[in-house]
C-alpha cells in the first residue's frame, strides 16, 4: 500500500512539473503543496470493549486511545484555464467512511482535474473526486465550529465523484453547480448499477455576514435489480451576527423508495444549529444542538421498535494555539428515543463522551 501511495505522488508530481513548462502559458501556473494533521483523544463512557464507537459516527470514532483522525498531503495546480487537486490520506477517518472502496482509493481525499470554460467569467466544468457539494461541515476539523461532526454531516455524503460544472457570479455574491455523480457518496459505483446520479448547489452571500446555501442529491444507491430511488435535500444558513457571536443553522431531508418502483417512500430528516462566541482571536466556545429521525432505517440501521430517532448536544471550547495550531476540547451527548447504545450490557438510551484534538495546518 505505501508504493501505491508512493507511486501516485511521484506521479503527480511529474505530471505537474510537465504542466509547468507549457509554452502556451499566458500567466505564470501556480503550484503549491500542502498538508493537514488531525490527532485526538476521546473517552466514551460506555467504555467498549472494542475501542469503536457507535457505528453512525465516522469522524473521532475510536475509544481511549491517541490517534490520528485524518492526515492529508495535498498537491495543487492552477492554470489561467485548467485546474486540479490531488490529496492522499490517512487516519481513522478514512478507514470507517471509505470501508467500502476497494484498494488504494481508501486513501484517495481528492483527485481532480478542471478546466475553465469561459475567458471572462468563472465557469468551470471539474471531474473526478471531489469534496461533497453537501452540508456546511467537512472531514477537515480546523474549519469547523466544533470538533466533532453533527449527525447530519456523518451521515451524509462527505465526498463524490463524477463531473460537476460550475459558476461563481463576477461579484461572487452567486455560486451555482450542477453535478452527475457516480452514487451516495461513492468512487467505485455499487455492483450491477448503471443509473447515473445528479445534483445540485446553489449558494447565495449578499455579504460577509450571511450565507445561504441550498444543495441537492437525486439517485440510488442500490443495484439496477433492486433499484430505489433516493431523493435528498440539505439547507443551511451561516450567520455573524456581531463580531464576536455566529450561528449556523442547517436541516436536511430525504426519501426513498421503500420498495423497487414503489411510489411510497421511507423518508428522514435532521435539524441542526450551532452558536459560537469568539471573545478574543484565539479563544472560541461553541454549543450544538440536532436531532436525527430515521424511523425506517433507510441510512443508520438500529434494529429498534422506532429506529434511528437521537437528539444530540454538545459543546467545545478552541484555543489557536498559533495561526496553523489549534486544540480543542469537546463535551457530547446523545440520547434515543430506543436503547440503541450496545456498548453497555443492558444496552441504554444514551452515550456520553469527552474529546480532545489537536489540528495542524501546513503550511
Amino acid at each position: 500500500m505505501k508504493t501505491h501511495l508512493l507511486t501516485l505522488l511521484a506521479l503527480s508530481g511529474a505530471l505537474l512539473s510537465h504542466a509547468q513548462s507549457d509554452s502556451t502559458a499566458t500567466r505564470p501556473s501556480s503550484f503549491a503543496v500542502s498538508g493537514y494533521l488531525e490527532t485526538y483523544y476521546v473517552f466514551d463512557f460506555a467504555n467498549p470493549a472494542d475501542h469503536t464507537r457507535p457505528d453512525f459516527l465516522y469522524s473521532f470514532n475510536r475509544h481511549n486511545e491517541v490517534n490520528l483522525n485524518l492526515g492529508y498531503v495535498q498537491v495543487t495546480y492552477q492554470h489561467d484555464r485548467v485546474r486540479g487537486k490531488l490529496a492522499l490520506m490517512a487516519g481513522t477517518y478514512a478507514n470507517a467512511n471509505l470501508a467500502a472502496e476497494p484498494g488504494v482509493l481508501k486513501h484517495i481525499f481528492e483527485a481532480n482535474a478542471g478546466v475553465k470554460l469561459s475567458k471572462t467569467h468563472e465557469l468551470w466544468v471539474d471531474a473526478g473526486i471531489f469534496a461533497s457539494h453537501i452540508g456546511f461541515e467537512s472531514a477537515i476539523g480546523a474549519i469547523t465550529w466544533n470538533m466533532t461532526r453533527s449527525l447530519l454531516a456523518e451521515n451524509s455524503p462527505y465526498y463524490l465523484s463524477g463531473a460537476k460544472i460550475s459558476y461563481t457570479s463576477g461579484n461572487g455574491k452567486w455560486f451555482l453547480s450542477g453535478l452527475l455523480l457516480n452514487g451516495w457518496q461513492r468512487i467505485q459505483r455499487v455492483p450491477g448499477n448503471q443509473v447515473p446520479s445528479f445534483g445540485h448547489q446553489l449558494s447565495w452571500t449578499p455579504s460577509a455576514r450571511v450565507t445561504l446555501n441550498s444543495s441537492s442529491f437525486v439517485g440510488s444507491d442500490s443495484p439496477a435489480g433492486a433499484r430505489q430511488m433516493r431523493y435528498f435535500h440539505n439547507f443551511y444558513g451561516i450567520f455573524q451576527l456581531s463580531k464576536r457571536l455566529g450561528l449556523i443553522t442547517g436541516f436536511d431531508w430525504g426519501a426513498q423508495q421503500q420498495v423497487p418502483g414503489s411510489s411510497q417512500y421511507h423518508s428522514w430528516c435532521s435539524p441542526v444549529g450551532i452558536v459560537r462566541y469568539t471573545p478574543t482571536e484565539q479563544l472560541a466556545l461553541a454549543a450544538r444542538a440536532e436531532y436525527y429521525a430515521d424511523p425506517n432505517e433507510v441510512i443508520i440501521a438500529s434494529g429498534t421498535p422506532n429506529g434511528f430517532q437521537t437528539a444530540g448536544y454538545s459543546v467545545n471550547v478552541d484555543i489557536q494555539v498559533q495561526g496553523n495550531l489549534l486544540w480543542r476540547v469537546e463535551a457530547r451527548t446523545f440520547r434515543s428515543r430506543d436503547a440503541i447504545f450496545t456498548s453497555d450490557n443492558p444496552p441504554r438510551r444514551s452515550n456520553t463522551f469527552v474529546g480532545t484534538s489537536l489540528a495542524l495546518t501546513i503550511p
